[in-house]
């Protein structure tokens, strides 16, 4: 049991300075909690008036690792387990992009299943960049009713060139599939959708909402911020029901970094719930010629969320308006039920924030991973 007192508490909504208690790997009370009676086992720790949020939930991350389109040594190596805790990320959902040849959804559920081994909640998506997608069983409605850390399909590519340039007969059938699938299962049911640089931007997805009977909560577009244009498109495509995912990229020209569409999207009055925010973490940042030629190449890290909620925040935007793009908002799209907020009965996942926004604690299922700014829990090979 522990008990987090003097914390300014963002369930995300703001509740002011309270406690949380947390017993048996969850949130069992919220508000003024009385001192534990002496020989009671409970860990009192006092927030020194700090930030205390729900764990962010990153639902962008190449658990395996990401890149290759420079060929085999520009692959990207998987994830540690401290390169998420220390970030403030209590739940990763783990996903394919360019290179379903050499990488594979084997693969990637070992991945999750691995850092889920050492105390995260890590689930995966099925597929990757090409229609047809990649997957473990032949198809994405049997992985996702059959395989329990499969929530979705992802991230399938459009409006690029690495993609496999699906049709729109293609991609509603796809979209079908998964949310039929959703509705067998109670998972999120959705296709998240790389875009591209392309000048058909979110083309097919208007199209789909158009000609089908699809609802909107089915496509979750990401990288939405690549550039001016498409991030334009973007928030006029969320009037229409769509949830929208910004990367936690920096500014490049005209397109605006994460914590830039953060701010923009509120300062516009756009709904606060159709925002989510990811930093593809452990995926190639690439920078291409206009033969599609490698010329650059980034690597993300869940790291960016908290920088890009800290410089929406320092462009005028509440801090539980930023917070709930990692918190509540993706637990919703995803519909985990019990993540992204501080309530009784929600997960114990928390994390601990000074006033500069830099993580301090981490709590994920109960368990101690991040105390005092150090990690607590290690990688079998970090060290």
């Amino acid at each position: 049991m522990v008990l987090f007192q003097n914390v300014q508490v963002l369930a995300p909504d703001p509740l002011g300075p309270t406690s949380v208690l947390v017993a048996g790997g969850r949130i069992v009370a919220v508000g003024e909690v009385a001192a534990p009676a002496p020989g009671w086992p409970v860990e009192v720790v006092d927030g020194d008036g700090g930030w205390l949020i729900p764990g962010l939930i990153d639902a962008h991350t190449h658990l395996a690792g990401g890149g290759g389109e420079g060929g085999a040594h520009t692959r990207v190596p998987a994830v540690q387990l401290t390169e998420l805790t220390l970030a403030g990320v209590t739940t990763v959902v783990g996903l394919l992009g360019t290179d379903t040849t050499t990488r594979s959804v084997e693969e990637l559920l070992a991945a999750a299943r691995g850092l889920d081994a050492l105390g995260l909640t890590a689930l995966c998506y099925t597929g990757g960049y090409p229609v047809p997608p990649r997957t473990l069983t032949g198809s994405v409605r049997d992985d996702l009713v059959h395989v329990d850390r499969i929530v979705a399909v992802g991230e399938t590519a459009i409006s690029d060139h690495r993609s496999s340039q699906p049709t729109f007969d293609e991609l509603a059938r796809l979209a079908a599939d998964v949310h039929v699938a959703g509705m067998m299962t109670g998972k999120a049911g959705c296709l998240h959708l790389h875009l591209g640089d392309g000048p058909r931007g979110l083309e097919l997805v208007r199209a789909l909402l158009d000609r089908t009977e699809l609802p909107a909560r089915v496509f979750h577009p990401t990288h939405c911020n690549r550039n001016r244009r498409l991030w334009e498109e973007a928030k006029t495509l969320s009037t229409r029901g769509v949830t929208i995912d910004v990367t936690a990229f920096e500014a490049d020209g005209d397109a605006p970094s994460g914590g830039q569409a953060l701010a923009e999207w509120y300062a516009e009055g756009l709904d606060p719930a159709r925002l989510t925010l990811s930093s593809d973490g452990g995926g190639c940042l690439p920078t291409f010629d206009a033969d599609g030629v490698l010329v650059h190449m980034d690597v993300g890290a869940s790291r960016s969320l908290l920088r890009a909620v800290g410089e929406a925040v320092a462009l005028g935007v509440p801090l539980e308006f930023a917070v709930a793009t990692v918190t509540r908002n993706p637990a919703a799209q995803l519909r985990l039920g019990r993540k992204g907020r501080i309530e009784v009965g929600a997960d114990a996942d928390l994390v601990r924030l000074d006033a500069g926004l830099a993580v301090r604690d981490v709590v994920a299922g109960g368990v101690w991973m991040v105390r005092d700014g150090a990690p607590l829990r290690h990688g079998v090979f970090e060290r």
